[in-house]
């Protein structure tokens, strides 16, 4: 391999696959909800909707049921 390459004939290119791993919704969620999901993006500096996802994610892969009952 060379020590050096020219990168400036490069031309960048969008991911062709990127529109598929994520898809932009609207949801509302408690205020309490949110600021927990806030301050622990602030306390492991990664992106409040990054955690959200990674939890739901982790509720998917682990097949947990929400238990709930109506009033």
């Amino acid at each position: 391999m060379r020590k050096q390459y020219d990168l400036r004939e490069m031309t960048a290119q969008k991911n062709p696959y990127a529109r598929r791993l994520k898809k932009q919704i609207t949801i509302r969620l408690g205020e309490d909800v949110l600021e927990h999901f806030k301050q622990m993006a602030d306390e492991t500096g990664m992106p409040y909707q990054r955690l959200i996802d990674l939890y739901l994610r982790d509720c998917v892969a682990s097949d947990r049921k929400l238990a709930f009952h109506w009033d």
